[in-house]
């Protein structure tokens, strides 16, 4: 497939809300493999269509080390969550920095799969982190607007 680029703050499409599919096309199919890549090669641990341009409510996430667990979320909606956890935050579109957020350490979220069939997930820590960043990019709000505090440079970790 292709690596698409990935769009930063400041583009207009980051502030827009998503709209729902309704059906899965081939164009829906290659949009989620590119997706899939583009987060790959970029050591993202979860991305939204809008990030690549494209204004569909669809997320591709996968926390594991090995990136070998892809989890496709098509129209997802978090349907509970609770407990808190507070940390360190970043994203793809805001390349560079990070900043402290405090989410729900622990949601289930209803969606639908690449096969458009309902499904159910559940997260704690890092996958419920995940899966709200990602959700809030099809509300199109992004993190530095939830950030406790000063959003902090990544670039002397990065050395």
């Amino acid at each position: 497939m292709a690596i698409r680029n990935i769009r930063v703050e400041g583009d207009p499409i980051l502030n827009k809300k998503s709209r729902e599919v309704t059906e899965m096309t081939d164009r829906n199919r290659e949009l989620i493999e590119d997706m899939l890549d583009t987060m790959y090669d970029a050591n993202g641990v979860g991305l939204a269509a809008p990030q690549v341009g494209v204004l569909k409510r669809i997320v591709v996430i996968d926390v594991t080390e090995d990136g070998d667990s892809p989890i496709v979320l098509i129209n997802p909606e978090i349907i509970e969550k609770d407990g808190t956890q507070t940390g360190a935050e970043g994203c793809l579109s805001v390349p560079g920095k990070s900043g402290t957020v405090t989410r729900a350490n622990h949601v289930k979220v209803r969606a639908l799969n690449e096969d458009m069939q309902p499904f159910e997930l559940e997260g704690t820590e890092l996958l419920a982190r995940a899966i709200q960043h990602e959700l809030d990019h099809l509300e199109g709000v992004l993190y530095t607007s939830k950030v406790e505090g000063e959003l902090t440079s990544t670039e002397k970790e990065e050395e």
